[in-house]
């Protein structure tokens, strides 16, 4: 491993230890970088999410070398049981050489410190509640060289230096926006909101998605744009929240916390889903997807997951997308780090925008027209009232929208969404 010249230099800062964060710098020690990890919060700490893993995430943990069986906490799932237009259909994920057959559940807040500490043991050094201010940008390029961050409960100031940075600060990403990255405005936005109750229904081995989220507060019942889900925890209790895309015209009028209420006691009450039962308030986050900030590489600053708007646009997935961004982010600037020459270095780190653009551009494109027509809800109605009871149709639904294929070698459905993928634009 690189010895550090000081304790606040290193070769690569990584700005964030979620999972796109996290995995960044576990890739960047374990190729013999020096990696400072710097947490703006201490762990474990609570994040919004489903905590529903796919068979896409659950690889790159073993990739990662995490312990995935069910004495370290881990809770596998066979698939995915979908909801809507009166059917109920559960389909297993499927069966591939590229991906494990199961997914996993785990909640956030102690799911990314078991990343945070896989990068501290493969040599990352890490700092929580290092919270990052505003980037160190040299004068002369414009390029970053480094961040301001101020550490601990007292707040010290304290300055941080590398030639090289990643931000994986998340949706807000204030170091991008001070680096002149804005959100483009012609990318789907959604929001989740989540809260826990102890359930009979936690011990469920598929996670559930309803493909109809119904608003019957008023005197007519209202189909809203979005979907739900429901994921037993295996804890006692379950995880039930909400997706909802930007590209309906009720996003801003409506009051998403209220919604969730009043789907959850919509619930047969078995299932215990009341408000004496809830274990968490009602919370909410963005899902920034669709590359809904780009160049992921500019002026010595890469950015990777939420950060640079990798959210799955078919599913609100984010967390395999962070990791593999993590991944190909460090192969790029390990790459990079052993040229010889800055105009080297920086031919090798224009790779990544180009690498993710050729992994998930076209992918990205199918996922935003999806979006526009999922917006509206007529569309909506006929297609959870005939498409499911297609169960063919949804096994190839299933496959499009978990971003589940074979690359080489796979069946029909594979081709047909790999060649789908590859002519739409990488935008």
């Amino acid at each position: 491993m690189t010895e550090p010249l000081s304790e606040n230099t290193a070769d690569v800062i990584v700005v964030g230890a979620g999972p796109a964060g996290s995995t960044t710098a576990y890739y960047l020690a374990k190729a013999g970088l020096d990696v400072l990890l710097l947490e703006k919060t201490a762990f474990p700490r609570e994040k919004v999410c489903g905590d529903g893993l796919t068979p896409r995430a659950t690889k790159q943990l073993v990739s990662m070398g995490i312990d995935i069986s069910e004495e370290a906490g881990w809770l596998r799932n066979k698939g995915l049981r979908i909801i809507g237009g009166g059917v109920r259909l559960q389909l297993d994920w499927p069966e591939l050489a590229s991906f494990p057959d199961y997914g996993l559940v785990r909640k956030r807040d102690d799911f990314d410190e078991q990343l945070a500490r896989q990068a501290q043991k493969a040599g990352a050094r890490l700092h929580e509640r290092c919270n990052v201010g505003a980037p160190i940008v040299d004068d002369r390029t414009g390029r970053i060289t480094g961040v301001h961050a101020k550490m601990g409960e007292d707040k010290t100031p304290v300055t941080f230096h590398a030639p090289l940075v990643v931000a994986a600060d998340g949706n807000s990403t204030r170091l991008s926006l001070a680096m002149g990255l804005h959100r483009r405005e012609d990318r789907p936005m959604g929001v989740a909101v989540r809260t826990y109750f102890t359930s009979p229904r936690h011990d469920d081995d598929y996670l559930e998605s309803w493909l109809e989220l119904w608003d019957r507060r008023g005197a007519q019942d209202r189909l809203l744009p979005g979907y739900g889900w429901i994921f037993g925890m295996g804890d006692g209790t379950s995880n039930v929240g909400l997706g909802v895309l930007n590209t309906s015209a009720a996003f801003k009028e409506l009051d998403w916390r209220e919604i969730l209420k009043a789907w959850c006691a919509s619930m047969p009450e078995d299932w215990g889903y009341t408000p004496e039962n809830m274990t968490m308030p009602i919370r909410g986050a963005a899902l920034p997807m669709a590359f809904n900030r780009q160049p992921h590489y500019t002026k010595g600053l890469l950015l990777v997951g939420d950060a640079g708007g990798l959210v799955n646009p078919f599913n609100g997935e984010g967390i395999a997308y962070a990791m593999e961004s993590g991944q190909i982010a460090a192969d790029v600037i390990v790459q990079a780090h052993a040229r010889a020459t800055p105009a080297q270095r920086e031919l090798a780190l224009h790779d990544y925008p180009k690498t993710l653009k050729e992994v998930y551009g076209g992918y990205y494109t199918l996922g935003r027209a999806f979006v526009k027509l999922i917006g509206n809800p007529k569309v909506m109605k006929i297609a959870a009232q005939r498409g499911l009871t297609h169960p063919m149709l949804m096994k190839f639904t299933l496959k499009m929208l978990a971003n589940l294929t074979d690359p080489r070698g796979g069946d029909a459905m594979d081709r047909i969404i790999n060649g789908l993928s590859k002519v739409a634009p990488k935008a």
